[in-house]
């Protein structure tokens, strides 16, 4: 029994909620780093703020990909979870530009981000549930396309609102109006996307998924352990845990001794320690026989993760580094340093930003077009060889920016976010193409959710590091983040080489 094929109109049907969910992102991505610089932040303690997006990511994604896979209802499997994440999103992107302060600003961010992840973890999976392996291709590069329209069309709403007469300036401490009701935009659009695609596409059963699978063998889905199996596994957890639990508390420690960037706490407690105190209740559990509950259900399936998965952690590790850098500090390194102002005020710094929101939107209008694209070059090639091209090609605009001295529309707006455009494109489908066909239908959503681990983490690690090198190495000008950003990007090229993916590349309407 196979999947039937759906038509070009069902997947567009079945993606087109990523078109809210990215014009939500996208709002975020291009001026969050300005509401809170607009509120008073440093630059030096930005980063640290954007913690609580990657860190949300990092524990709900995982957690709502598990609960989907065991869910069914009247509206469906995925889809419950598309709807109540869009019903929170929206109405966090209505609150977001009216922070009244800083910290308020800071839980907004945590309380959008959350919601926003609840709504696009489960369409991931929705891809790799509803089309066979074939069309899958085809399936990611949709959503790479509704991403790519909807981040452009947000990026761009500060500054064709700023067009039409909405003022583009506040009074200190406030966030103008431009921005204000770009937010109320895209709020309305997020849950107006996400509804068309739940009233629109269908989903299987649990029951039909399960006769397309029983032709297939999980080799790394260990359900029958025995307890001498998880006396064992336990003690490896609880070992491991303690080692890293000690490392990340050590480390904390020589950050408050040596009076280093509080930011690095995030690395030492939220990433270290915290990873380190899940593997010892995980381990404990396991010795106690206390194996029939979700938490070691999914401490051990990320044990398990297919190879390719792992192989495409590192590439997704440098990637996401460099697009976090991106998103923190191109407002910042712009009006620093093509602009040569930090006053939030000022006129000179808000058309500077405005053109940030106008880089970003150039970008993803370049991913949308490239989406359909990539999957040809990687027929023609390999997808491993495209996903490094796109990524040279992505690391080498980033890093073009820090020579651009005249901020004329082609050489800002344009030439950098040309690689970068195509970077994205490829970053939101290709890998995800390569890992779906390794993963059964009954854990789709939870690996999909592990997966975003691998962008998870290297958003918290930039997020910890990077104001410390800006303002230790680089005398805090921003722009030397995105330097770094580049490299990283292409470095994630370069080990997409290694990637052993052997599936056959088809192209199908």
């Amino acid at each position: 029994m196979e999947k039937r094929r759906l038509s070009f109109w069902q997947i567009w049907n079945m993606s087109f909620g990523f078109l809210g969910i990215q014009m939500g992102f996208a709002l975020q991505n291009s001026n969050v780093s300005r509401i809170f610089q607009t509120l008073g932040a440093d630059i030096d303690d930005i980063p640290i703020l954007w913690v609580a997006a990657p860190m949300t990511g990092l524990i709900i994604q995982p957690i709502i990909g598990y609960f989907s896979d065991r869910t069914w209802t009247k509206l469906g499997r995925r889809k419950p979870y598309f709807l109540a994440g869009a019903i929170f999103a929206s109405a966090a992107l209505f609150i977001m530009p009216n922070s009244p302060v800083l910290w308020f600003a800071a839980g907004m961010l945590w309380i959008m981000d959350a919601s926003i992840n609840v709504s696009m973890e489960p369409f991931r999976a929705f891809v790799g549930d509803n089309l066979p392996e074939k069309q899958r291709t085809m399936g990611f590069a949709m959503q790479s396309f509704f991403i790519g329209i909807g981040a452009y069309f947000a990026s761009k709403l500060p500054l064709i609102l700023t067009h039409y007469g909405v003022e583009n300036t506040a009074p200190l401490g406030i966030i103008p109006d431009s921005v204000k009701y770009s937010f109320y935009i895209g709020g309305v659009a997020f849950l107006i996307a996400v509804l068309w695609t739940v009233i629109t596409s269908k989903e299987y059963s649990p029951e039909e998924l399960a006769a397309f699978e029983n032709h297939k063998k999980d080799t790394f889905e260990k359900e029958n352990y025995s307890t001498e199996w998880y006396q064992n596994n336990g003690k490896s957890h609880l070992n491991k845990g303690l080692i890293f639990f000690a490392i990340g508390i050590l480390f904390a420690f020589a950050i408050f001794h040596f009076e280093l960037k509080k930011d690095l706490y995030v690395l030492a407690l939220g990433l270290i320690a915290l990873g380190g105190l899940a593997m010892i209740i995980s381990g404990l559990m396991q010795k106690a026989n206390n194996t029939e509950n979700g938490f070691v259900t999914i401490m051990n399936d990320f044990q398990f993760m297919p190879k390719i998965m792992k192989q495409l952690a590192w590439v997704q590790f440098f990637s996401w580094f460099a697009l976090f850098s991106m998103w923190i500090y191109t407002t910042l390194a712009v009006t620093q340093h093509i602009y040569g102002t930090t006053d939030t005020t000022s006129a000179t710094y808000n058309t500077g930003a405005n053109q940030v929101g106008e880089m970003f939107a150039n970008y993803n209008l370049i991913a949308a077009l490239a989406a359909f694209l990539l999957p040809l070059l990687a027929k023609i090639t390999s997808r491993k060889f495209t996903h490094f091209l796109a990524l040279t090609l992505g690391g080498l605009g980033l890093i073009s920016i820090y020579f651009i001295k005249d901020p004329s529309t082609f050489n800002m707006e344009w030439l950098p976010m040309i690689g970068i455009g195509i970077a994205w494109a490829s970053i939101l489908s290709i890998p995800y193409a390569m890992l779906s066909g390794a993963l059964p239908s009954n854990k789709m959503g939870y690996y999909m959710g592990v997966f975003n681990f691998f962008i998870v983490i290297p958003q918290l690690v930039a997020a910890s590091i990077l104001g410390f090198l800006v303002s230790q190495f680089f005398n805090s000008e921003p722009i030397y983040a995105l330097l770094i950003g580049g490299f990283s990007m292409i470095l994630a090229g370069i080990i997409a080489l290694t990637i052993n993916d052997e599936s056959k590349i088809t192209i199908n309407d």
